[in-house]
């Protein structure tokens, strides 16, 4: 499951000023619901596993590419909708015996 941090524990975990992450999302570096997500206007949340994983592939963009694509596939809205065979009961209904 995805962990979402507030920007003091990110400022912790990844040894970054919050500055340098403010920077970072304005400037692009970091992607608005990869990377983080805007919960309100004066709340923002941080993708840890993404953060962690860019702060390490910085200069492998390909490499963090992939993590990406893995993120958003195990995303629930990504993810692929039953068959309607599989969601309709398809037993025959029983019958009134009187």
């Amino acid at each position: 499951m995805v962990q979402f941090i507030s920007k003091q524990e990110a400022t912790q975990y990844l040894k970054l000023s919050d500055t340098t992450l403010k920077r970072y999302r304005l400037q692009g570096v970091l992607i608005e619901g990869i990377h983080w997500v805007r919960i309100n206007s004066r709340c923002i949340r941080y993708n840890l596993e993404l953060m962690q994983d860019w702060l390490h592939n910085r200069h492998d963009p390909i490499a963090h590419q992939r993590a990406i694509r893995i993120y958003q596939a195990s995303l629930l809205s990504n993810r692929k909708k039953p068959s309607q065979s599989n969601t309709r009961n398809d037993s025959p209904k029983l019958k009134n015996s009187k």
